[in-house]
């Protein structure tokens, strides 16, 4: 029973160690009434007392609400409280869901701008995948009951505008021709 324990330990701490890359830092009270907190990125459990802080023995802790934190080689195992802190939030509602296309599309203002309005910039490297992302719209769009609304690639091409490092802006012809 005890490697059992010490097994299923370890596969609990892998699994809160695999949560914590986006976690905020986790914090309780015990029933003495200082303060825990567990770090999200070591799972290392400390104890404030009197505003001093140090690392929280290993065993088995009683909580002011009555669960347990158990310690184990200075790591916290992870309780239905820690693992609950550490889950991501849900999505946001995408910003083109419902939205009606007027005028260019988001993948056609995303070619004008990577590929330039009169083509100028067609050799640019992101040119292609702007015209792949304007291809897969127009698919999606054909496909729709109702083609005058963004579609999941309408929203890519969105983000992907935004990317000027990559999806770069193209001068206008008279700007190339000056040069």
């Amino acid at each position: 029973m005890k490697m059992f324990c010490k097994s299923s330990l370890a596969a609990s701490v892998t699994v809160l160690f695999l949560l914590s890359a986006q976690a905020a830092e986790w914090s309780s009270t015990l029933e003495d009434g200082s303060t825990v907190t567990v770090d999200p990125d070591s799972n290392r459990a400390t104890v404030n007392r009197n505003g001093v802080s140090t690392p929280l023995w290993n065993g088995v802790h009683r909580m002011q609400d009555g669960s347990s934190l158990i310690v184990f080689r200075d790591v916290a195992a992870p309780t239905e409280s820690i693992i609950e802190s550490r889950r991501l939030p849900p999505p946001e509602t995408e910003e083109w869901k419902d939205v009606n296309i007027v005028g260019y599309s988001p993948c056609e203002k995303l070619v004008r701008q990577v590929c330039g309005q009169q083509d100028q910039c067609a050799s640019a490297e992101a040119c292609d995948p702007a015209h792949q992302l304007l291809a897969m719209e127009q698919q999606e769009r054909d496909a729709s009951s109702n083609p005058n609304l963004m579609t999941y690639t309408s929203g890519q091409c969105l983000n992907a505008m935004k990317d000027k490092e990559y999806f770069g802006i193209c001068p206008s012809p008279d700007k190339i021709e000056n040069n």
